[in-house]
C-alpha cells in the first residue's frame, strides 16, 4: 500500500463498540508495525481522512494526537504527520513506563496493583 493508497478499502465499522477513533489508531499501529506504513511516510490530512473515511474530522485529530502521544508518528507542521520508526516509539514509551513506575512505586503500589491500574487505563475507552 502506497502513502497514496491508505487508508486503500479499510473503513472503520460504524456499528462496533470500539470507537472509531480508536478503529483508526489500532489500524495505522498495524500498517506501522507490518511495514505497510513504511518509516515517513506521510498520513493523509486530518480533514482529507476525514472525509474519506466518512467520519468527523475530530475522530482523526484524535487518533492522531494519540498516535503522536506514542510516538507512532510525529507531526512536522506543515510537512504533515509522519510514522515515526519503531525504535523512536519503544524509546517514547519507555520513557512513559519509566514515568509511570516511578509515580506508582512513590506512592506505595505493588508491581501487581501498577499492572492492574495499568490494564484498567489501556481498556478504558
Amino acid at each position: 500500500m502506497s502513502p497514496l493508497e491508505f487508508p486503500g478499502s479499510w473503513r472503520p465499522n460504524q456499528s462496533s463498540t470500539v470507537a472509531l477513533y480508536e478503529q483508526l489508531r489500532l489500524r495505522v499501529i498495524e500498517l506501522a508495525d507490518g511495514g505497510i506504513l513504511a518509516v515517513g511516510t506521510k498520513l493523509p490530512a486530518v480533514r482529507s481522512l476525514a472525509e474519506q473515511l466518512d467520519v468527523a474530522p475530530h475522530t482523526v485529530a484524535r487518533a492522531y494526537k494519540e498516535l503522536e502521544a506514542a510516538g507512532v508518528v510525529a507531526t512536522r507542521g506543515r510537512n504533515g504527520t509522519v510514522v515515526c520508526a519503531r525504535d523512536d516509539r519503544w524509546s517514547a514509551l519507555a520513557a512513559v513506563a519509566a514515568s509511570y513506575s516511578a509515580a506508582a512505586k512513590a506512592q506505595g503500589a505493588s508491581f501487581a496493583e501498577a499492572v492492574q491500574l495499568l490494564a484498567a487505563a489501556y481498556d478504558a475507552d
